[in-house]
């Protein structure tokens, strides 16, 4: 376990800093990747730790993709497109919690949990970089009404189909990372993947609707994650102050864990 944990460390290492160099990381957001991989490969197993290497580099991709049309979401987003590390526990914490809860209680449905918790964060972060580049403007989840892109709760086809693709392509990584490993993959993983990204993703969507805090500039007069925006401090119009995008992220990972586990222990 120990050189398995050198090993985590030292490929959380080389993809890290390169991606902070790159600006797809803040210096935290590197630290917190480090430590994010580190345990999820040196405590679940290799696996693990090559499905959250191509979470990271899809959604990074994903996040520079037609960048310039993109740019005005992320200024309605509480934080921009370099990922610190709030944001890097929010989508990989449940999982390097799951493989530190694997190394001491080891039970089959760990893995089936891992993979729906990072099922969730692929599906939601496909549908975000994805669904921005819509034809046709979102709809909030809750009223069916029309939202301005990037409004937490806003709904697309496209993005359901990108999450869709997101979650069968983490579940697919895993299991045939398992599968080259020589161990002996579950057949169910893919449709759990699917199941649990779908849900996590549909979360996600829900409590940014309903209970993640939006507000209102009062200098251009549009909506925002933001606390201050335009220089001028905004207004809360909706839902709770306290409950950021990284804390529905981290809600949603645990709804992918949940039901992707729980499904696959009863099966």
């Amino acid at each position: 376990m120990l050189l398995r944990l050198a090993y985590g460390f030292l490929l959380s290492l080389g993809i890290a800093v390169p991606a902070g160099l790159l600006g797809s990381l803040s210096p935290d957001g590197v630290l917190g990747a480090i430590l994010v991989g580190t345990l999820t490969l040196g405590l679940g197993g290799w696996p693990w730790g090559l499905a959250l290497v191509a979470f990271f580099v899809s959604s990074s991709l994903l996040t520079r993709y037609r960048e310039e049309r993109k740019r005005s979401l992320v200024a309605l987003q509480a934080k921009g497109g370099k990922r610190d590390l709030g944001q890097v526990l929010a989508n990989g914490g449940v999982g390097a919690l799951l493989a530190v809860l694997s190394a001491l209680f080891p039970h089959p449905s760990w893995p089936t949990a891992f993979v729906g918790a990072l099922a969730a964060a692929t599906a939601d972060t496909w549908a975000t970089e994805i669904g921005a580049l819509s034809p046709r403007p979102p709809r909030l989840l809750t009223t069916g009404r029309p939202v301005a892109v990037g409004t937490s709760g806003g709904v697309t086809p496209w993005g359901w189909g990108a999450a869709a693709g997101g979650a069968l392509f983490l579940g697919a990584t895993f299991f045939l990372a398992e599968w080259g490993w020589g161990d002996a993959p579950s057949w169910g993983l893919v449709p759990l993947a699917l199941l649990g990204g779908l849900a996590g993703c549909a979360a996600d969507s829900l409590l940014g609707a309903t209970l993640q805090g939006l507000y209102h500039c009062p200098a251009c007069g549009r909506e925002t994650e933001r606390r201050e925006h335009c220089g001028r401090p905004t207004v809360l119009v909706r839902g709770l102050p306290w409950l950021t995008n990284d804390g529905v992220n981290l809600l949603a990972t645990l709804v992918g864990a949940l039901l992707s586990g729980g499904l696959g222990w009863v099966i």
